[in-house]
């Protein structure tokens, strides 16, 4: 099950660098392409806004 980024997001960049997978795009509110996203949560272990959870 791929994490999911909430509108909680403020697009601070944090979670890109952590992704192994280079699943994270950037926007708005970033989002994860579930079909690279491994669920490893690296990216929602360095969220420092809780954005990010499995969905």
């Amino acid at each position: 099950m791929a994490y999911v980024i909430s509108n909680d997001c403020i697009a601070c960049g944090t979670c890109i660098s952590e992704c192994p997978q280079e699943a994270i795009s950037e926007g708005d509110i970033y989002s994860i392409d579930p079909e690279k996203c491994v669920d490893c949560g690296s990216c929602a272990d360095v969220c420092p806004n809780e954005a990010i959870s499995q969905a």
